[in-house]
């Protein structure tokens, strides 16, 4: 069974392969009538309105990471809203020529936004008792879909000793493949860790700290969620990704499991509520159905990690609050070939991507980092123009050394950081060749791929794949909002040429494989755009 698995995981990533002569299989064009709505609602659900932030909190920029430099606020439902707002909340919306969309603080493959939040909460200060709830971030609101009694959260709590609740995530695959086919579950894997990062820099930004509960197994997530009993339209159904525990004391924080008994408890409670159809007619890819099951997690060990506590890279504080960071993220859509950094600046956003003890967003994945990244480095000064690697695993440097072309020098160009000159030269036509010819790669600062360690890992865990990409993705967030503190833009690229990505690194087979690509430079914004504030629609509404 488990090489029948691993089989059919590799056989999905290398199908949806973008080649230089062919694109992974997709529509090939775009259906308007059935884009899928990017807001889920459920309907014959009480729905509770959270309060919008008046005033954000005064935190820096390293508080964004940091443990324990923030003063942990009372678990509220203000608090609770706060926390929503800065992670998955809208940032803003856009308007041109009579059309509207919103913005997000999470990253979204082409802004089609497949991930779904369900918090898990006891009584607090709620009009009512605990109870699972589905978040709303159009109206900002929590969704009633079953109550949580007293003697449940009695559990919980004993379990964890400390107070706190549950953040469940899943995935709509069709919200993606409407436009981007069979490579639709990567990119909705993207997102997933898009979002964990961002509710971690957000609890954190409470005092709070998030951990993922990895022993448990899809099946368990869908009981603790409810899903099972949800009517789902065909092809809509929402996929479980993971469910987390958001401690209200980040000082006392490291829960990893959860016991059978409290999720064969919510196995007896009735859930409510009908969600929206999200397009009138769909399209089935057999390719994502077929490894949405080969990927899916069986329940696990309980394992635990050390990342050590580096010390962070010195360089000039961003003059920004937390806040002001989270909200100003957008994807760059174009550069400004003028756009530059620093040495010092640059080395600063890379380090931030390197897994701490104590430090968000990585200290909420219990284990061995796997991705590492190679860089096109375009315009930073006091860095020659050439091919980089940093490696986000020192043990890994050897390893990678003898996995790529001999050629390489691998010179490391800072005792404090593992940054290594492979080749200097222009490189810029070539990283906006293998980027799908998008000239974000090639003309802002600098560009990277992603690169897993792939064929070990899922051999022996075919339920990893999903989780490389995790990894990619909370990457690309700290990436995003690093860009945004620094003064320019990221933008994350998921059409990229993979095996010519990996011929010009010398990588052969399927041990290694690029994942995710990311660009940043100075941003070109477009004038006609107007830009409308996220939530002046809720003031119809009575709260």
């Amino acid at each position: 069974m488990e090489e029948r698995r691993y089989t059919d995981v590799f056989l999905y990533h290398d199908r949806t392969k973008h080649h230089f002569n062919r694109f992974a299989q997709s529509p090939g064009y775009l259906d308007w009538k059935n884009q899928p709505s990017p807001f889920r609602s459920f309907s014959e659900t009480e729905r509770i309105f959270l309060p919008v932030l008046e005033k954000d909190p005064e935190a820096g920029h390293l508080d964004l990471y940091q443990r324990h430099n923030n003063q942990p606020k009372s678990m509220t439902i203000e608090n609770i809203g706060a926390f929503l707002e800065l992670s998955l909340g809208l940032s803003a919306w856009k308007a041109i020529s009579g059309n509207r969309w919103s913005l997000r603080m999470n990253p979204s493959s082409g802004n089609l936004h497949p991930t779904e939040c369900y918090l898990i909460l006891p009584a607090i200060d709620l009009p009512r008792s605990g109870g699972v709830y589905h978040y709303n971030p159009l109206d900002h609101a929590l969704e009633v879909r079953a109550e949580v009694g007293e003697d449940i959260w009695r559990m919980v709590q004993d379990h964890f000793g400390c107070e706190g609740f549950l953040v469940g995530l899943s995935s709509i695959y069709w919200r993606e493949s409407w436009k981007y086919g069979e490579r639709a579950f990567r990119y909705c894997n993207h997102d997933v860790g898009h979002a964990l990062a961002a509710l971690s820099f957000s609890a954190n930004l409470s005092g709070w700290k998030i951990n993922r509960i990895e022993t448990l197994s899809d099946e368990q997530v869908e009981t603790l969620l409810g899903f099972g009993q949800t009517q789902w339209q065909d092809l809509e159904e929402e996929a479980p990704e993971t469910l987390c525990f958001v401690c209200a004391n980040s000082a006392n924080c490291n829960p990893v499991s959860l016991p059978g008994k409290i999720v064969s408890a919510f196995e007896k409670l009735p859930f409510q509520g009908l969600p929206n159809p999200l397009s009138a007619n769909r399209l089935r890819w057999e390719a994502i159905d077929s490894v949405h099951l080969a990927s899916r997690k069986p329940q696990t060990e309980e394992k635990k990690f050390s990342y050590g506590q580096k010390i962070f890279y010195p360089a000039p504080p961003p003059n920004l609050w937390a806040a002001r960071i989270i909200r100003k993220r957008r994807s760059g859509l174009a550069f400004d070939e003028k756009g530059f950094l620093q040495k010092d600046q640059f080395l600063s956003i890379l380090d931030k991507t390197i897994p701490r003890n104590d430090c968000a967003p990585f200290d909420m994945e219990p284990a061995k980092p796997c991705v590492d990244l190679f860089l096109f480095v375009h315009t930073v000064h006091g860095l020659p123009r050439g091919l980089y690697f940093y490696l986000r695993s020192a043990d890994t440097v050897e390893d990678m050394r003898r996995a790529t072309d001999p050629s390489f020098r691998w010179a490391l160009l800072d005792k404090e950081e593992p940054l290594y000159l492979l080749q200097e030269g222009d490189f810029r036509e070539i990283a906006v060749h293998l980027s799908c010819n998008q000239e974000i790669a090639g003309y802002g600062v600098f560009s990277l791929g992603m690169i897993a360690r792939f064929k070990d890992i899922i051999k022996n865990e075919p339920y990893r794949y999903r989780r490389l990409f995790w990894e990619a993705g909370m990457i690309g967030q700290v990436l995003y909002l690093e860009a945004e503190a620094h003064g320019i833009r990221g933008t994350g690229i998921g059409c990229f040429f993979d095996d010519p990505v990996h011929d010009l690194l010398g990588l052969d087979g399927n041990s290694y494989q690029s994942l995710y690509h990311f660009a940043a430079g100075l941003p070109i914004e477009d004038p006609r755009l107007i830009t409308l504030p996220p939530y002046a629609h809720r003031e119809r509404v009575q709260l």
